[in-house]
């Protein structure tokens, strides 16, 4: 079976209008559905489609509705259509146990679930791209009665949003972002909750660091409640294991035993080391060359410049901006190895490096 449309969208926020999007990129019909008609308007005047019409016959369907309704929405989409039917939510075990209660074993044989790893603190269609996939690993879900014409159109459509597909069983797939995502995302709700009541003197002290622990805090806390409430038990277990961690780190503190403190500080550097690398490979050893740049037009530009004159390639970059100063220090994270090459490049150049 092969994709060639038309594709129909149910829901087009941020995930449904990125998917259409990428969809029109490869030259399919795409048939866009959603509750809003603000939202519908908007996707439309995007360019990511057309509204569906009772006479459509969409090959594929793809729900990306939030949580609290999204089993309901695969069942209509699978009694309404012929269609195979996937979604895009991030949590696969409990909205298949709505789908297989509403639907003939036939049917759900055309359903299988998938979960794009991409997203934004933003939300709804104006904040949509057709490149938000590319590169990102994209699970495909399937369940034990998944047809093989279905899994391998929906292989077919990550493929084409230019993400890298990842296949698990709905139960690995929850316990799976239940550590690499919804941890992540509460544990930073935790921080940035400190934050709400701080002193403005204590607030002046914030750079980048704390910047990127709480970054995901700002997203939408309506749509994240139904995430972490339909994966409870999945991420009770990673709060469990946590809490152990936190227990031992306090334990140490109080007692004043540095080996405890050191144990606890140590994990977590071999669990930066366990994140996958670029393209998919092992971490590699990483330096950060600071530099500091005015806060002028173009300057940022004449960096980028002077870093490629060097013949180094920049594996991330942050910006932490000086609040009593016209100045910014933009942290380039290059490999070990090359580290010393770039910071001499760039002073001889000269900029001012940090260490």
């Amino acid at each position: 079976m092969t994709l060639t449309g038309p594709v129909e969208i149910v829901g087009v926020g941020l995930l449904g209008t990125s998917v259409a999007l990428a969809c029109r990129r490869a030259g399919l019909d795409v048939l866009l559905t959603d509750v809003s008609p603000e939202h519908l308007r908007t996707a439309s005047g995007l360019g990511a489609g057309r509204p569906r019409t009772d006479d459509d016959r969409p090959q594929l369907v793809v729900v990306a509705v939030p949580p609290d309704h999204l089993g309901e929405a695969v069942a209509e989409a699978l009694q309404r259509t012929g269609a195979v039917v996937t979604d895009v939510g991030s949590v696969k075990e409990a909205p298949l146990r709505v789908v297989l209660a509403a639907v003939e074993t036939a049917d759900a044989a055309r359903y299988v679930g998938s979960h794009p790893m991409a997203g934004s603190e933003r939300s709804g269609p104006l904040a949509a791209s057709s490149a938000l996939f590319d590169g990102r690993p994209w699970a495909v879900v399937p369940h034990e009665g998944s047809s093989h014409e279905a899994v391998a159109l929906v292989d077919e459509l990550a493929a084409l949003c230019g993400a890298a597909t990842v296949r698990l069983s709905p139960a690995d797939h929850d316990r799976a972002v239940a550590r690499t995502s919804h941890l992540p995302h509460l544990a930073a709700v935790l921080v940035a909750g400190r934050l709400a009541d701080a002193p403005a003197d204590h607030l002046a002290l914030s750079g980048q660091g704390l910047r990127d622990v709480t970054r995901v805090a700002g997203s939408d806390p309506g749509l994240w409640e139904q995430i972490v409430s339909a994966n409870d038990q999945a991420v009770l277990g990673v709060l469990g294991e946590m809490r152990e961690q936190l227990d031992t780190l306090i334990a140490a503190l109080v007692s004043g035993e540095r080996p405890g403190l050191h144990d606890v500080l140590r994990r977590g550097v071999a669990g930066t080391l366990a994140i996958p690398g670029k393209h998919g490979g092992p971490a590699r050893p990483m330096r950060a060359v600071f530099v500091a740049v005015p806060d002028h037009p173009g300057e940022l530009a004449r960096l980028f410049a002077d870093v490629g004159a060097s013949e180094v390639n920049i594996e991330d970059i942050h910006i932490d901006h000086d609040p009593a100063r016209p100045v910014g220090l933009v942290e380039l994270l290059v490999e070990e190895t090359r580290a010393e090459h770039l910071r001499a490049s760039l002073e001889s150049r000269g900029w001012v490096t940090h260490r």
